[in-house]
Parts: structure tokens; C-alpha cells; sequence
């Protein structure tokens, strides 16, 4: 009978690596940020747990070898990108709309005269924005392999990894938010607010271009 060892000789390693990746910039973290200064902390950490929820998404297909024939398909790998892309720009217009109408930020959700998002607004936009990147799904098919030994059954050894990165993940992505947050000042200001949707706006349109233009992994 297989034995699924949590904790071994790769952990720290991995502990290690997945520590370095998290904390280095990207669209999570800019989500997050954007989203914070929208809505506020409640907006930011549900963000942040959504779209690290896509981490067991990415774990399970990784294990199940969906992630190999996506690698292996020119026609399906192109077609995630391509979503993934478009849905990143579109965060990104959106952004550069609000940006255009100098409104201020909805903080907390209680400026007056800005409607307030649904509740939903932030889960949807963090999880789809991890789902629908197939760089995350190459990633996890390259990176979690090496801490899987071959008598672990992977897709509980891949989900427990997974489950190790979203801990990660939330510490420093919440900790974000919280610094973010406590700048509620600055964000209820319509130029300050201006200025960071025309900055978050733009570098998600900058994203979702760069990942368009990515070529298949060989």
C-alpha cells in the first residue's frame, strides 16, 4: 500500500521555492492591490483566497495529467492562453474606464455617490484570473513533480503541496492587502485613485498582451 509522506527530505526545498516564487511580483499580487484599493480589506482577502483556491485546481489537473496534453496540444494550449489573455486585458480596460472617469475608490464601500461590487465581483475576478492562466498549469507541471517521489500517490501528494502554497500565498498576499488598506486616505482620493487605475489598468493590459504573444513551452 502506497504511503503518502507530508513532510520529507524535499520539503524544505520546496518550502523554499515556492516561498521565493510567491512573494516575486506578478498578476496576483496586482489583483490584489487593485482590488483592496476598490473595495477595500474585505475585497482584498477575498481576492486573495480565491484566487489561491486556483492553486487546487491547477494541483488536481497537474496529477491527473490534463496539464501534459494541454503541454502537448498546440490547438488546446493556444486556446487557454488566449482566454486567459483576453480575460487579463479585460481586468486591465476596466481599470484604465475607471481611471478615464476620475471617480474615487469605493474604500470599504462606502464612498459616496460609487456603487459598491457584489461580493462575488472579487472571487470571480481572482479565481478565473489563476484558472484561466496557463502559465500557473505549466508551472505545476513542471515545478511539483520534483517533490513528488515515485511511491506518492499524486494527486494527494500534489494537493497537499498545493495546499502548502496556499497558506504561502495568503500570508503574503493578505499582507499586502493590509498594508493597502491602511492607505484608505490616499485611496478615497480621486487622483490618487486615478493614478493606480491608470497604473494597475495598463500593466494588466501589458500582461495579458505578453501571455497572448507566448509561445508554447517545448
Amino acid at each position: 500500500m502506497m504511503q503518502l509522506g507530508l513532510i520529507d527530505t524535499q520539503f524544505i526545498s520546496f518550502l523554499v521555492a515556492i516561498t521565493l516564487l510567491t512573494i516575486s511580483p506578478g498578476v496576483d499580487t496586482l489583483l490584489v492591490i487593485r482590488n483592496t484599493a476598490r473595495g477595500g480589506i474585505r475585497d482584498g482577502i477575498t481576492t486573495s483566497v480565491a484566487i489561491c483556491c486556483g492553486l487546487f485546481v491547477h494541483a488536481t489537473i497537474s496529477a491527473l495529467g490534463i496539464s501534459l496534453i494541454l503541454l502537448q496540444s498546440s490547438w488546446a494550449f493556444h486556446m487557454l492562453k488566449l482566454v486567459g489573455a483576453g480575460y487579463l486585458i479585460w481586468l486591465g480596460i476596466t481599470s484604465l474606464l475607471a481611471a478615464r472617469r476620475g471617480q474615487p475608490l469605493p474604500v470599504n464601500g462606502v464612498m459616496e455617490g460609487v456603487p459598491a461590487v457584489s461580493r462575488w465581483q472579487p472571487v470571480k475576478e481572482g479565481f478565473l484570473s489563476n484558472v484561466l492562466n496557463p502559465k500557473t498549469v505549466v508551472f505545476y507541471m513542471a515545478f511539483l513533480p520534483q517533490f513528488i517521489a515515485p511511491g506518492d500517490p499524486a494527486l494527494l501528494k500534489s494537493l497537499w503541496l498545493a495546499g502548502v502554497h496556499f497558506i504561502i500565498a495568503n500570508i503574503w498576499q493578505i499582507s499586502v492587502v493590509m498594508m493597502v488598506g491602511s492607505a484608505g486616505k490616499w485611496l478615497a482620493n480621486a487622483r490618487f485613485a486615478q493614478v493606480l487605475n491608470a497604473a494597475t489598468g495598463s500593466v494588466l493590459v501589458v500582461f495579458g498582451i505578453r501571455l497572448a504573444l507566448t509561445q508554447r513551452p517545448v
